[in-house]
Parts: structure tokens; C-alpha cells; sequence
């Protein structure tokens, strides 16, 4: 019964300090949407309308009232799940959320669980083997991961894969005569696909989204593999290591169990940020790979100063930041009880 009141005060405080994370970056994104040098009513009535058509678009976009009432305005609205229409698609943002997500919640997933398989046993080995040819190899794949510019390798991974060679599928999520032959149930083809036995439709899926998934695993193996051979490095200099090897203990009960069971924990944060960073940050590859995501989106919304849709992109990005990092310090505590 001692602990209910420290749960209840740190479940208040993760709240507050959520809410005033999502306010203020609502706030700033608003702001500047607002002061951007488009004109959102042109993009609805066309530079050809008369000024009283203008003025009435602009009065119905609440573009009258002061800045600050326009913002709780749309908070309210935003409380009851209406992020108002998109000027692109003439449907509610929500909607196109809804349908653009899927998309980038699983071209990151895929690309985090390759980054996270390759990534961890590639920097343990650097770190094991510091100053040796493995660490060498690790070190310069992971700096030319953060050095080559995502649209060169994109644009010639599609040259050689599927241009030259016809190893994989080329842009977009589906060859066209695929598109919409299995149920949308959560958006993401693969898993789609599955549900519906559609085995012809999961392998066509397979090969659009292997070099896109590669390319964002490649920058997420660079980052994490970086950040667990720094861990690794510190624990393997700690004297309770060479305390285990004096013991006779094996060298891969040492590594594994004693320096990776505290590496594990520092990671969990690298792995939720670095997949974080992959569901917001892939523009230029769902650019160059004609993926329908939240970054496309987001992009064109701005391009069209469609501030409605540029809005509830930074509503879903804000959440995905905030419950990844809620649910990192949750395994935090579950590996390390002594955080709580």
C-alpha cells in the first residue's frame, strides 16, 4: 500500500509533463503554420476567386479570430477526434491518418528488427574484438551508414535491384495489379496479406518493401550498433568482469550474461528512439520510394500549407515520440527494478 501513492504520483507527473509536450509543440507547429508565406485560402479558392468568395473562405477557416483563439479552437475540436479536413484529399484528416500510418508503422518495423538484429551482435563484436579488424569493419559500416545521403543510396539501390537487375519490386507498396485484392484489416500489407492467405500478394509485398526496410535498417544498425559498442566498452573495463574471468567463468557467460545483462538496459532506449526517429524521419525515403506514409504526407501538407493536415501529422508523430519513450522506462524498470 506504500508504493500506491508513489505510482500515483509518477503516473500524474508522466502525464503532466505529456500533456504540456503535446500542447507546446502543437502550439509552435500551429504559430508557425500561421505565419507561413502561403496563403492556405488560395489553395482552396484559386487565385482567379473574387474577394468576397475570399473573404468568405476566410472567415470559415476561423482565420478572422485572433491566433490564440483560433488554437483553442482547434484543441477543442482536436479533444473530440476532429482534426478538420485536409485541403489535398477534401477528406478528414483523421481519415487519411488512419490510412497513411499503416504504411510507415510497418516500413519502420521491419526496418528496427533488422537494424536491431544486425546492429547489437555487430557492435558486442566490435567491442569484444576492440582494436582488431572486426572492430575496424564494424566502425566503417557504421560511419558510412551515417555518411551517405539516404536519396544516392535509394536512388541507386533502385538502379541496380530493380532497374538492371529485377531482383525486387520497384516503387510504391504493391505491383498495380495487386493494389486492394486483399481486406484492409490494419493497413499493413504484410500482415494483411497473411490474414487473408493471399500468398501471391505477401510476396509481392516482400519485394517493394526489402530495399526501402534495408535502407532505413542500414541507418538503424549504424546508430544502434555505434551506441552498444560504447556500452559494451564501458561495462568490459568494470572490475566485476575481470572478477568473472578470474572465477573461470566462460568467455561468453562474461560477455553475454554479466556485460550485455547491463548493456540491455541503456539499450532499450537507443533501440525505442532509434524507432522513434524511423516513424517520423523517413521522408526522403518514402519520397524516393513513392511510399504512401506519414512523412509523404506530412511533406505535401506543408508544401500546400494544409495546416490541418500538417497539424494532426504532428498529433501522431508527438504521441508516437511520447508512448515510446513511456514504454521504454517501463522495460527500464522491469530489467532494472532499482530505476523505479
Amino acid at each position: 500500500m506504500a508504493a500506491l501513492p508513489k505510482w500515483i504520483k509518477g503516473i500524474g507527473h508522466t502525464f503532466f509533463t505529456v500533456l504540456i509536450t503535446m500542447v507546446g509543440l502543437l502550439f509552435v507547429t500551429f504559430v508557425i503554420g500561421r505565419v507561413m508565406p502561403i496563403d492556405p485560402v488560395l489553395s482552396i479558392v484559386g487565385e482567379s476567386a473574387s474577394r468576397a468568395t475570399y473573404d468568405a473562405a476566410y472567415r470559415e477557416l476561423g482565420l478572422d479570430k485572433p491566433l490564440i483563439i483560433q488554437f483553442l479552437l482547434f484543441l477543442k475540436d482536436m479533444v473530440h477526434g476532429d482534426f478538420g479536413e485536409s485541403l489535398l484529399t477534401a477528406r478528414p484528416v483523421f481519415q487519411d491518418l488512419l490510412r497513411v500510418f499503416p504504411a510507415t508503422l510497418e516500413l519502420a518495423t521491419m526496418g528496427t528488427i533488422f537494424g536491431v538484429l544486425l546492429g547489437v551482435p555487430l557492435g558486442v563484436i566490435a567491442a569484444v574484438r576492440r582494436g582488431r579488424w572486426a572492430d575496424h569493419v564494424a566502425r566503417v559500416v557504421a560511419l558510412i551508414g551515417y555518411s551517405m545521403p539516404v536519396f544516392w543510396i535509394g536512388l541507386i539501390g533502385l538502379l541496380v535491384f530493380y532497374g538492371k537487375l529485377g531482383w525486387i519490386g520497384g516503387p510504391g507498396r504493391l505491383d498495380i495489379f495487386y493494389v486492394d485484392t486483399v481486406p484492409h484489416v490494419t493497413g499493413m500489407i504484410l500482415v494483411d496479406s497473411l490474414l487473408a492467405g493471399d500468398m501471391d500478394v505477401f510476396q509481392n509485398a516482400i519485394s517493394h518493401i526489402i530495399l526501402p526496410a534495408g535502407l532505413l535498417a542500414y541507418y538503424s544498425l549504424a546508430y544502434i550498433s555505434r551506441m552498444t559498442r560504447s556500452f559494451m566498452l564501458e561495462q568490459l573495463d568494470q572490475e566485476y568482469i575481470t572478477t568473472a574471468r578470474v572465477k573461470g567463468l566462460s568467455e561468453s557467460a562474461v560477455i553475454w550474461r554479466h556485460a550485455f545483462g547491463n548493456v540491455k538496459v541503456p539499450l532499450i532506449t537507443v533501440i525505442a528512439l532509434s524507432y522513434a526517429a524511423l516513424l517520423e524521419g523517413s521522408v526522403l525515403t518514402e519520397t524516393i520510394f513513392a511510399w504512401p506514409g506519414i512523412g509523404s504526407y506530412i511533406t505535401n501538407a506543408l508544401l500546400s500549407a494544409d495546416m490541418n493536415a500538417v497539424l494532426g501529422g504532428t498529433v501522431v508523430v508527438g504521441l508516437v515520440f511520447v508512448c515510446l519513450n513511456i514504454f521504454s522506462d517501463l522495460l527500464y524498470q522491469f530489467f532494472d527494478p532499482r530505476a523505479q
